[in-house]
Order: C-alpha cells, then structure tokens, then sequence
C-alpha cells in the first residue's frame, strides 16, 4: 500500500505538471507555431519534468520528517511525472486530433522546413533527407497511435530521471552506534 503523503503529494504535484505543459501547449498553439520546433521549448518542458517533482519530493521528504527511504522517494516521482504525462499528452490528443486536426498539417511542414535547413547545416545527403521526410509523412507524428508511443518513451526516460533523483532525495541511513 502506498502510504497518503506521497500519494496526496504524486497526483497534486503530477497534476500542477501536467497542467503547465498544456499551459505550454495552448500558449504555443495560440502565439506561433513555430515554438513546436524550438530548441528552447523542448529544454523549458524537460526543466518542468524536473522542479516541480522536486518539489513534490521536497514537501514529501518533509511532511514523512525526513524517513524518505529510496522507493518513496521514486514512487513519488514516478507518480508526479506518470500524472503530468497523461494530462499534458492527453491535452495534445484532445487538440490535434479533436480540436484542431488541421494543425497537424501545419506543423508537419514546419518540422519539414526545420529537418532541410537543419540538414543543409550539417551536410546531410539529399537522399538521406528525402527519406527521413517521407518516413514522418507517414507516421503522422501528432496521431493518436504516435502520442501515446511518445508518451511510453517519456515515461521510460522520466522513470530513469526519478532513479536519479530518489537517490539523491532518499533519506540517509542513520547508525544506532
């Protein structure tokens, strides 16, 4: 059984993280976008996978008085961030595929426009690029089908990121010497 705090803490914490990443999302699809493809979006995405589980296993470790062994400590994380995934990726569901299929379209070509000037950059084979773009007209990477595949290997990434991070928030062993 999982004990109330880390519980109480996992879903309000996943559920603040979740909310800001389709805060994100509405913003980017309302403003410009081209924000799909920056860098930078991507990096302010990642850091919300990171501080406000941080803080979620700083209230906790708190609010256990500091016996936060190293499967609470993942179990927390692994919570926050499975919730902030499914609301953040289910909101991206609902828009490119309920509320706006259009988009999809426009920022097919955008992603397109990015990989060639990208690939000019780097010297890529014009035939190497021809088939990268065809492979993502095929797959159309904001389906259903490609956002939950993408949501399987965000939660395999963000489980070894709570690895990390229980081992550095898990309460250290005390010595009855």
């Amino acid at each position: 059984m999982i004990n109330e705090v880390i519980k109480r803490n996992g879903i309000t914490y996943g559920t603040i993280t979740g909310v800001i990443l389709s805060l994100i999302t509405t913003i980017m699809y309302t403003v410009n976008l081209e924000l799909f493809i920056a860098w930078w979006t991507t990096l302010l995405s990642f850091s919300i996978f990171i501080i406000i589980p941080m803080l979620a296993l700083i209230k906790t470790k708190v609010q256990l008085k500091n016996s936060f062994p190293f499967k609470d400590a993942f179990t927390t994380y692994f919570i926050c961030a499975l919730i902030g995934l499914l609301i953040s990726v289910g909101f991206k569901m609902i828009l490119f595929n309920i509320i706006d299929p259009s988009v999809k379209d426009s920022l097919l070509e955008l992603t397109v426009n990015y990989l060639k000037s990208t690939s000019a950059k780097f010297g890529v084979p014009e035939s190497s690029l021809n088939e990268m773009i065809e492979n993502l007209k095929k797959t159309d990477p904001f389906s259903i089908v490609e956002q939950v595949k993408g949501a399987v290997v965000s939660l395999f990434f963000c489980a070894l990121l709570g690895l990390i991070m229980a081992a550095f928030f898990k309460s250290k062993p005390t010595s009855d010497n």
